[in-house]
């Protein structure tokens, strides 16, 4: 592959040796060029690209970022990275400081310590890769990976994030990483860096799954070739492919879509990886094959990425060149999968079965949540206010009787398991109540629609009781495709119904086959979790709404659907509801 230094292509490009950081070795980076001058256009700077990124065209800037091969010596990426990883920022921006106040409190002082720093037991020493980083350099990132650490205790295994972590510290300041990791983490809209033991492992089966639909020719190949220890033994290692053997200039150009487009790229690139690798194995006297049948496929595809035969154009082109490989099947793919490893929790009836995954069952803390909400239940009733009080099946109760108030806290327990595992971390928040915020739909979406996920409960005037938990913000309803459309269903597979009374049930997207056997092809009508507008809130669709409600929030009307399978929630089909309450979980 041709290797030149870029003062002689671009000349107005920064010497190697000012182009990174101090604390960057540059003496072992290599320079590629692509294409020879003249061939392609210019390319963009950060302030042709600026406006876009304040504008939000997220579609242009894609584009142009997955177009524009800027060298790895460039100083575009010193802003175009913070800027990219800025838009994924949740909440309020970090004050200037922040991060030193932090540093500070974690270690006393901001001078970086003369012995190692213990990490956090969410990274994995054998895959602290520090790329070109000097010692000093080294130092920085375990500091950064330490304070994220101690800023997001939730985080319980993360192995990408110091990799990532040491590739933003190449094209910035201490300081300025770290509100950069802080926004990936903290993304609501994408996902970018998984920090659980289920989701790592969801994302190597994701990538398993997606291989076998839209490369399936190198995935056939790939499982041929690893014998006995299986193909999933390879993929497991899909993100190591990436992160650990690519050539580093390929890895920033990855990392330069990455940080716009999420853990998409990274999934795209894996499959590029398992079809330039199928090419060039084909052929049994190929020196890959060689290698492959001599010493195995996980150590023939770790040097082939390693020693990556085409350029980092060519690998993106293959990449974003995969057919029908929509960010929603993706999505879609990712849920089913992760709702089939939560299936290891068992409910029979109003019995909880432990299994050796604890994932949904009440923790300490959520345990503390239901007693709290069961104890209001209790203890709050008056011809006005029922706040709670709603989900006991008999009305106008003053709820006081022992066995009575055992029996709605059974009912609660049983919800809550229901719930995905790391939303019963949180505590439940009363968000929207007809009994003291009024029947509108206006009032709802002021109150409700910039919480995510919600868990909307409903008592009809015949005392039936049943729900939503719904994954997505219900703002989602204003939001437009590339193609400037308003979307009408929005949503994910997370989204499922339940029903308390007089039934106790619940209903999982139909994607989500319990026994992981549902392969087959969904229809569109399978995938309409949640609607809204002006006029009314739709819940499930195909074939019938699961739920809806009218704009007074006074009638409603709930049938079988495609996308949940379930019965009408009440007998009659059409209901007029008593209450309905709305709760988000603080810090979700």
């Amino acid at each position: 592959m041709p290797s030149v230094m870029l003062s002689a292509v671009l000349e107005e490009e920064p010497d190697l040796y000012e182009a990174f950081p101090p604390h960057v070795d540059p003496s072992g980076i290599t320079i590629l060029t692509d294409s020879p001058p003249g061939k392609k256009a210019p390319l963009k700077n950060f302030e042709e690209i600026q406006p876009l990124i304040q504008q939000g065209r997220k579609r242009e800037l894609k584009l142009i970022i997955r177009e524009n091969s800027w060298p790895i010596n460039s100083p575009v990426r010193a802003s175009l990275w913070p800027a990219l990883c800025r838009q994924h920022q949740h909440g309020k921006s970090m004050l200037d400081g922040f991060y030193w106040d932090m540093v500070t409190q974690v270690f006393g002082t901001v001078e970086l310590p003369d012995k190692p720093i213990m990490l956090p037991p969410f990274v994995e020493a054998t895959h602290c890769l520090g790329y070109h980083l000097t010692r000093k350099g080294r130092a920085v990132a375990d500091r950064v990976v330490s304070v994220l650490g101690y800023a997001c205790p939730d985080i319980t295994y993360s192995p990408s994030l110091y990799p990532i972590t040491a590739a933003l510290l190449h094209f910035m300041p201490e300081e300025e990483c770290y509100h950069c990791m802080a926004s990936l983490v903290a993304s609501k809209e994408k996902m970018f860096i998984t920090q659980t033991k289920l989701l790592n492992e969801v994302t190597w089966k994701t990538v398993m799954q997606i291989a076998k639909k839209h490369a399936k020719s190198a995935a056939q190949h790939l499982s041929r070739l690893s014998g006995a220890i299986g193909p999933e033994r390879i993929y497991a290692d899909w993100q190591w492919w990436i992160l650990a053997a690519l050539p580093f200039p390929h890895l920033v150009r990855v990392l330069d879509c990455f940080f716009h487009e999420g853990i998409k790229v990274f999934y795209r690139v894996a499959l590029a990886i398992l079809i330039l690798f199928h090419k060039h194995t084909t052929n049994q006297n190929s020196e890959w094959y060689a290698e492959a049948t001599k010493n195995g496929v996980d150590h023939a595809i770790d040097k082939f990425c390693r020693n990556m035969p085409v350029s980092p154009t060519k690998l993106l082109r293959t990449a974003f060149t995969i057919r029908a490989l929509s960010s929603q099947y993706i999505s879609r793919v990712f849920i089913k999968t992760e709702m089939t490893l939560k299936s290891k929790q068992v409910i029979t009836g109003s019995r909880l079965v432990r299994s050796r995954s604890s994932d949904n069952l009440p923790t300490s803390q959520s345990q503390v949540n239901i007693q709290m909400m069961s104890h209001t239940l209790t203890i709050r009733e008056s011809p006005r206010s029922s706040h709670m009080a709603m989900w006991f099946p008999f009305p106008n109760a003053v709820f006081q009787d022992r066995h009575q108030a055992s029996d709605l806290r059974q009912k609660l327990f049983t919800l809550w398991s229901w719930l995905p595992v790391r939303i019963t971390m949180y505590q439940p928040v009363l968000l929207y109540t007809t009994e003291e915020h009024g029947c509108s739909l206006t009032t709802f979406y002021v109150r409700v629609e910039h919480h995510e996920p919600t868990l909307l409960m409903i008592k009809t005037c015949n005392n039936e009781v049943f729900g939503a938990y719904c994954s997505t913000r219900w703002f989602e309803r204003n939001q437009k495709d590339e193609r400037g459309n308003r979307q009408a269903y929005f949503g994910t597979g997370e989204t499922f119904l339940f029903s308390l009374y007089p039934e106790r049930a619940k209903y999982p997207w139909v994607g989500c086959a319990a026994d992981g056997r549902s392969d087959e092809k969904l229809s569109h009508g399978s995938e309409l979790f949640m609607a809204a507008d002006s006029k009314m809130i739709t819940i499930g669709g195909g074939d019938g709404q699961a739920i809806w409600m009218d704009e007074n929030i006074r009638y409603g009307k709930t049938d079988r659907c495609s996308t949940f399978n379930n019965p009408p929630l009440c007998p009659s089909g059409d209901f007029e509801i008593r209450v309905l309450e709305v709760y988000g979980f603080a810090g979700a």
